[in-house]
């Protein structure tokens, strides 16, 4: 006789304010669990048990999913239901390249923006994730990485292109492929940061497009450290 089935990680950090949720309230709270980086891909997503915890049918939270499958975040098939989306070590790789492409276009365009405002954020962030590191606190570190690289760009004021950059970085994160660094690696690349940033106050573009092309180097470089067996992937090669 089988076991009883494991509860899903996801269904432990739903947050329902209020039965009866609306879809965009479904889809928000889904969407940020996903990614928090608490629910790794290939998780079980049990259809009735998040109806139950929003007090809703299935049919809004089936429509949730539906966006989070377009965003890449979600996959289904059939007789296997909602799963977390898992990706191949390739797209994963080819994701940070995109990446890449559009930090450097917005990076070239928010230089010549940004404010002193934009300063004051860009070094509180990069503050933070500097007491991420010293705190060792993984989870910390990856969120404050993205609020670093963002605080960065956004200043450019192109939308679409931001929106873009959004979308590939947030199709990564459920692998949290930050959280895998070794201490080391971190401190180097908070030594990047502190290049961006510096380059960024000084508004002197061409440093920071130099210094933003070197970390990604770095970033990709470290990608074929990820663990290969640990389920996070679809392949193992």
């Amino acid at each position: 006789m089988a076991g009883p089935r494991k509860r899903s990680a996801l269904i432990a950090l739903l947050v329902s304010d209020q039965q009866g949720g609306s879809q965009a309230a479904i889809l928000e709270e889904l969407r940020r669990c996903l990614l928090d980086g608490g629910v790794p891909p290939g998780t079980a997503i049990p259809l009735d048990e998040v109806a139950q915890v929003f007090g809703v049918s299935r049919i809004p939270v089936r429509e949730a999913l539906k966006t989070l499958i377009g965003e890449g975040l979600v996959e289904h098939q059939l007789n296997f239901g909602y799963r977390v989306a898992k990706l191949t070590t390739r797209e994963l790789h080819e994701l940070y390249v995109v990446r890449e492409v559009l930090e450097v276009a917005a990076l070239t365009a928010a230089v010549a923006k940004a404010t002193q405002q934009d300063d004051i954020e860009a070094t509180a962030t990069h503050e933070a994730l500097g007491q991420a590191i010293k705190a060792h606190d993984v989870r910390g570190y990856h969120r404050d990485s993205r609020r670093f690289h963002l605080a960065l760009v956004r200043p450019c004021g192109m939308h679409r292109l931001l929106a873009m950059l959004e979308s590939a970085w947030n199709t990564t994160e459920p692998v949290q492929p930050m959280a895998h660094l070794s201490d080391g690696v971190k401190a180097v690349m908070h030594h990047d940061h502190a290049e961006m940033l510096a380059a960024f106050l000084a508004r002197d573009e061409e440093r920071l497009v130099a210094a933003a092309r070197a970390h990604h180097d770095r970033l990709r470089a470290s990608l074929a450290a990820l663990p290969r067996h640990t389920g996070l992937f679809v392949d193992t090669d």
